[in-house]
């Protein structure tokens, strides 16, 4: 495994967002781009290539939403700072009363809102739903509401002092199989907390956003030889979102599994290799779900593990591996995992490379094996998430600043990656995939 190897996959992604609007995004012409790059250099290594076509809605802001208080008084919120739009928001521009739903103030309390039925026994039928973030996902919590005759909703913050955007706009997603039908806008605690409190509330919610059924690839290579019962499997999402060409996320993941596919293609290996790139992770992690969904029981047993690559370069880094054992976060993956996560941890420990373990937070493409009991594990540098004092003592980097300051931004270009971690987690992708794949290690699970 070279550097220089990696980068120059990099580099034909950064070109192809280049040529394309600025991004590689799924739906878009960059990503068709982008699978006839990896396509192209898969064949050439030797691999047998095929490409899985599925739906996904393609979801896509047009302009300023708007989130207004049109009684008692009025009162027009600030896009970005006292709200968002919510992603994958059906669009639309209502006008209503606002009906609370279970809300529970204060801070360290956490909500129920809205994911079950009985929660809107009651409910005005046209009203809008202020409903809460907490326990269930926002899907339910949208479908509820829809079917409850909510016209509209707000999602507003809890008051968690542990949540990373405490008293700021939530992280809010409805996910791609949202079919509730209606909009939505995403509201700090602080305004929840005011809106909940007031008599009389009638709001205007316009989500300016288009949400369309699109088509989309994942991109799978094998190895023409080797045990089809003992399938050693990684992945990496190659789509970026729609604001940059996102080489970072996943260009760094996308490309050092490029690079670690050409150099195993030259051994002679007794189990098979498979990997994949997926499509339309961004839109709540589509590509993986389709592919395992496609997958009876013998084929899913075949898969001896997954592996999981998504940020392997983030310029203030982690080096984090999976949580596999459930040590560090309480979330343990399926049986095996845990020597997934002891194996990646032998590498650093070999080149006294200090790595913490990274919790399981369904966020990547992992989570459609997991739920289907397949081993897994991978790496990551961090997001959005800060770095702590601790950890720049470890690594280096900047104490206070986020692993990924571009993280989803446009500066998520070929000057965003940190050359180290991306060097450093390449050569661990090639070691681990290789002591599984030559038989040297195998997983023990059940």
């Amino acid at each position: 495994m070279t550097l220089k190897g990696v980068l120059e996959h990099e580099k034909a992604l950064q070109r192809i967002a280049d040529r394309n609007g600025g991004n590689r995004a799924a739906g878009t012409p960059g990503y068709d781009a982008s699978v006839d790059y990896v396509e192209w250099r898969l064949e050439r290594a030797g691999y047998d290539v095929s490409r899985q076509s599925f739906t996904f809605f393609d979801f896509r802001e047009l302009g300023p939403s708007v989130l207004q208080q049109t009684a008692p008084g009025t009162v027009t919120y600030v896009e970005d700072t006292d709200f968002s739009v919510t992603d994958h928001s059906a669009p639309g521009d209502v006008t209503a009363a606002v009906t609370p739903v279970d809300i529970t103030l204060g801070l360290g309390n956490t909500s129920t809102s809205g994911c079950e039925a009985a929660d809107f026994a009651g409910f005005p039928a046209g009203n809008i739903a202020l409903l809460q973030r907490g326990t269930c996902t926002f899907e339910i919590k949208g479908e509820n509401a829809a079917a409850a005759g909510a016209v509209g909703i707000v999602f507003m913050n809890q008051g968690n002092t542990d949540a990373p955007d405490r008293n700021g706009i939530p992280a809010v997603t409805l996910g791609n199989g949202y079919t509730g039908g209606i909009p939505a806008v995403n509201a700090t605690y602080a305004l929840g907390a005011s809106l909940s409190a007031t008599p009389g509330l009638t709001m205007r919610v316009f989500a300016n956003v288009s949400r369309l059924l699109s088509e989309n690839e994942n991109l799978i290579a094998e190895s023409r030889k080797g045990d089809p019962h003992n399938v050693v499997m990684a992945g990496a999402h190659l789509d970026s979102v729609r604001e940059g060409p996102g080489i970072n996320d996943n260009g760094s993941g996308s490309s050092a599994l490029i690079e670690v596919a050409e150099q195993m293609a030259k051994l002679k290996l007794p189990n098979k290799l498979r990997f994949a790139w997926w499509g339309a992770e961004e839109a709540n992690l589509v590509g993986s779900n389709h592919y395992v969904s496609q997958l009876d029981d013998a084929g899913l047993a075949d898969i001896e593990m997954y592996l999981n690559f998504d940020m392997v370069a983030s310029p203030n880094y982690g080096l984090f591996i999976y949580d596999g054992d459930g040590s560090g976060f309480g979330l343990v993956g399926p049986d095996g995992s845990d020597e997934i996560e002891g194996l990646f941890e032998e590498y650093y420990a070999k080149r006294d490379i200090p790595s913490e373990p990274t919790a399981f937070s369904g966020r990547s493409d992992y989570q459609a094996f997991i739920n289907n009991g397949v081993p897994s594990g991978g790496l990551f540098t961090g997001a959005e998430g800060v770095k702590t004092a601790a950890q720049a003592a470890k690594w280096g980097g900047t104490a206070g600043t986020a692993y990924d300051p571009c993280y989803h931004a446009a500066c998520d270009t070929i000057a965003n990656l940190s050359h180290r971690a991306l060097d450093i987690n390449s050569d661990a992708i090639a070691y681990v995939i290789y002591l599984y794949a030559s038989g040297r290690r195998v997983i023990n699970a059940g």
